[in-house]
């Protein structure tokens, strides 16, 4: 004989809570992002020419020796800041940078953030399709002043590991950013994206694979790109995130009515 005393969790199941998704607190500032965007592409083809005539050497070799030991050229720092520095670069790298992306993409749709998720897309891709563009202007090989850490190949100028971690961290950041209304919030998360993907263009030198000259124009260009991309690209991609194409594949719209057929 049960216990009349016990209570099945079954029996009184808990009642179901509603999610309250965060309102869209602001729209980029074309103005801003344009202006932004222009100093940092006059950065870029400034570290072009600079290249293209030969005066960054002194700040190449000083930027590549900086964390070798002097004689066998070896990593200066411990064993741990040498796996930080490889887990670092990991993060611009071709896997985990694609997977957050898509799993920002993913998560923007589900906030109902659906221009946001659209721009972002956006941005990655174009931002990809300039960089493979520009890797051609001047062809230049990896260094070979230190050993590399790490295998690496492809042309060095300018590099694509700091080019496309730029475009992926800040234009994630700024779409997320919208969910605040607050300015100090969006600039913080806007300023620490350009940190981080700073932090990873900077890796490529101390594992000896990259020119500083190389990931100061890939982050410049990169970094450009997304603020270029947020000022352009907007009318186009909340055109395209309002299409009837879009709210089909929309999943928070999806589950939206999947979840009101049930309670019919």
């Amino acid at each position: 004989m049960s216990n009349p005393d016990t209570v099945h969790p079954q029996e009184h199941p808990i009642p179901a809570q509603a999610i309250r998704l965060p309102q869209r607190g602001f729209t980029i500032n074309r103005r801003k992002a344009l202006l932004a965007a222009g100093i940092l592409w006059l950065g870029f083809a400034v570290m072009v020419w600079l290249v293209l005539a030969g005066r960054t050497g002194a700040f190449d070799e000083m930027g590549l020796l900086a964390a070798r030991r002097e004689g066998n050229l070896d990593f200066a720092g411990s064993h741990l800041m040498l796996e930080i520095v490889r887990d670092t670069t990991a993060l611009g790298g071709v896997f985990l940078r694609n997977l957050f992306a898509v799993g920002a993409v993913v998560a923007l749709l589900f906030l109902g953030l659906r221009r946001e998720a659209v721009l972002f897309a956006m941005t990655v891709t174009g931002g990809w399709i300039t960089n493979t563009a520009l890797k051609g202007i001047v062809g230049r090989d990896r260094p070979q002043i230190v050993p590399h850490l790490m295998e690496a190949g492809g042309e060095s100028f300018p590099s694509g590991h700091s080019f496309n971690a730029a475009v992926v961290y800040i234009a994630m950041a700024l779409a997320f950013a919208s969910m605040s209304s607050r300015h100090s919030v969006r600039c913080t998360i806007v300023g620490s994206a350009m940190v981080l993907s700073a932090m990873i263009a900077w890796s490529r030198v101390m594992l000896g694979v990259h020119f500083p000259s190389d990931v100061t124009a890939g982050w410049l260009g990169g970094a450009g790109w997304a603020f270029l991309a947020a000022a352009l690209l907007y009318k186009p991609a909340k055109a395209a995130a309002d299409s009837q194409v879009a709210g089909t594949l929309d999943p928070a719209t999806a589950a939206h009515s999947g979840h009101s057929a049930t309670q019919r």
